[in-house]
């Protein structure tokens, strides 16, 4: 091959000659491929720093996000069997089985409630009920009955019967906040969330002086001085409840009830005391929403219409049905208050851990007299 001569002017043995000997028409020649460039070599592994950088703006906070709500699913016809079972042998065994039967109740409630897709739990004890109630008739109820005693049978000077009836007095009034303070502290110890139970840590002398110092005050102001002694008594309760090492916190201030509570007071006669239903719906508005766990806060949408509603249809259940419908009614209770609270704010669970604390029984055995203190929903 002659150099810079095109391959296709040369003579070839495979290749026929064009006719009449003149040389072959000239085809166009492709261009070669073109050679792909070769594979970038991948970086050597850099300090963080040679990373892509993060988008700019605050990062989301844990937890953050759409309000979280409780969600309720039992139904009033299991608590209805539930019920039923309960009542008959609570009469079968002559009022023993009650314990059992309230423990039973509080376990499918607890156990049915839902938060953040896991469940709560409840480890209360017939036997720790059944105790609790023996103690308290031993500290309370045989003092109580030896007073009365002295008041109405025994023949005892005056000046006796008179500091018995005092003593007795005395005993009446710390009644309510040791049982309020006991029932909370055992019920709350009882109750977990992810393996974290929750307590009460405040102390019975601290309640007792709040109470005594607003029932003064509210007598002397005419019952002026009555939304902020509630609101006062709700954050003592609040403010000393626990979840595992974290602590509820309570913002609210008795001004912020104070209007509504007069309000309510001047239309009582005008609505025939249809807006005290308004007061609670108010009340219980103000109160969730100044209760706070972390930076996290509760929210209530309840409204006065709508608990008026509530209200209304259970009591036409229980009179149509003479109490039958107890189990529905709680149903709808509960799934009426979860419906209007949500949990808005981030919650950083992780830094929560295990808390527990040894309770003493007899304040909720205080509590069955009369049915005070903390209950589920």
């Amino acid at each position: 091959m002659v150099d810079g001569q095109d391959p296709a002017d040369q003579p070839s043995f495979f290749r026929k000659p064009a006719p009449g000997g003149s040389p072959a028409p000239r085809r166009p020649i492709a261009p070669p491929p073109a050679t792909p460039p070769p594979p970038a070599s991948p970086l050597p592994p850099g300090p963080p720093e040679n990373l892509p950088a993060p988008p700019s703006g605050p990062a989301p906070a844990p937890g953050s996000g759409p309000p979280r709500r409780p969600v309720f699913h039992g139904t009033g016809g299991t608590l209805f069997g539930i019920h039923v079972v309960n009542v008959l042998l609570t009469i079968v065994t002559l009022g023993v089985y009650y314990f059992w039967a309230k423990t039973r109740t509080r376990k499918y409630l607890v156990a049915q409630t839902e938060f953040l897709g896991d469940r709560f739990a409840y480890h209360g004890t017939p036997k720790e009920l059944l105790l609790g109630m023996l103690k308290a008739l031993l500290v309370f109820g045989l003092p109580l009955f030896a007073l009365s005693l002295v008041e109405d049978v025994l023949d005892v000077p005056r000046a006796v019967k008179v500091a018995a009836s005092l003593a007795s007095a005395g005993l009446f009034f710390l009644f309510y906040p040791v049982a309020l303070v006991g029932s909370r502290r055992y019920r709350l110890s009882r109750i977990s969330w992810r393996g974290i139970r929750f307590s009460f840590r405040g102390r019975t002398l601290e309640l007792i002086m709040l109470i005594l110092h607003g029932t003064i005050l509210t007598a002397l102001t005419l019952g002026l001085y009555y939304p902020f002694f509630v609101v006062r008594r709700q954050g003592f309760l609040v403010s000393h409840s626990c979840f595992g090492s974290d602590q509820f916190d309570f913002t609210g201030r008795g001004r912020g009830l104070f209007g509504p509570l007069l309000l309510a007071a001047v239309l009582t006669l005008p609505t025939l005391g249809l807006c005290w239903i308004w007061y609670v719906a108010r009340k219980r508005r103000y109160f969730w929403d100044h209760t706070r766990f972390g930076d996290a806060r509760f929210s209530c949408t309840v409204s006065g219409r709508a608990l008026a509603g509530l209200w209304i249809v259970n009591a036409l259940l229980l009179v149509v049905t003479l109490g039958l419908a107890w189990p529905w009614v709680r149903v709808r209770s509960i799934r009426f208050a979860f419906r209007n609270l949500a949990l808005i704010g981030p919650v950083d669970l992780a830094r929560i851990h295990q808390d527990a604390q040894h309770v003493s029984t007899i304040g909720e055995g205080l509590s069955g007299f009369f049915d005070s203190g903390f209950d589920f929903a």
